[in-house]
This record gives structure tokens, sequence and C-alpha cells, in this order.
């Protein structure tokens, strides 16, 4: 089976990968903005205490959500995820806390999620984040 990383590499996504992939970012996106939301209610608005609690239990499992991912760079992963995540914090402020989005909203979100495509999609050399060899070495 070819990992994640190869995939991505050698354009061999499908369907399914993509899915999950899409599937495991929204859900942590749910839980970050849940947990999130629930420490802020305590702190912020004087909410009762277990808010505090279920806020921290939910920002924990959050913290394991990318873990599942199928794709092996963790940096790549939290990258494309931040974009996920802003298209979510929109929708979470639009419908759970009412507010109504603006222009600006709407093309800051639109930019995250391309960058999402960007960042996810892009041709790969194989080399990710490593390094090249310096030019001072002799041969």
């Amino acid at each position: 089976m070819i990992n994640g990383q190869a995939a991505i590499m050698e354009g061999k996504w499908t369907i399914s990968t993509g899915l999950k992939v899409l599937s495991l970012f929204v859900f942590a996106a749910l839980l970050e903005i849940v947990g999130g939301w629930l420490v802020w209610r305590f702190i912020r608005e004087r909410r009762e205490t277990w808010n505090l609690i279920v806020g921290f239990i939910v920002l924990a499992l959050y913290g394991v959500i990318p873990c599942l991912q199928p794709l092996d760079d963790f940096g790549r992963v939290y990258a494309a995820y931040g974009g996920v995540f802003i298209a979510c914090s929109y929708a979470w402020a639009r419908v759970v806390d009412g507010f109504r989005l603006d222009t600006g909203d709407y093309v800051g979100a639109s930019l995250s999620i391309a960058g999402v495509f960007v960042a996810l999609l892009w041709p790969r050399d194989g080399n990710g984040l490593q390094q090249t060899p310096s030019s001072s070495t002799t041969s």
C-alpha cells in the first residue's frame, strides 16, 4: 500500500483518500472550535466550570485527530489543516454565533481553502522539507 506522502508525491489521490483527509480536517476543526468556545465561555462569559473541563477534554481529543491523517508530513498536515480551520471558524461564527459575514470574510476563507489545495496537491519532487546538500561539499 502506498503511504500518504508517496500518494501525494505521485499524484495518486483517490476519492477515498481525499474524503478521509477532508473528514479528519473538518472533525479536528470542529473539536478545536468547540473546545476553544467552551473555554471562552468559562473565562470570558463567566459560565459554569463544566464548560472549562469539557473544553479541555475536547481540546485534548482534537490533538489526536491529525495523527490519524494518511499524510506523513506533520508540518504540511498542520499547515493545510489551518486553512480548513479558518473556513470552519467562519461557518461557526455565522451559524452558532449569528455573525453576519462580510466580503472580507468570504474572500479570506476562500483564499485559505485555495491554500489547502495548493499545499496538498502541489507536485512534489520527493524532498519535502529536507535540506539540500551544502555546496561546500568536496567531490
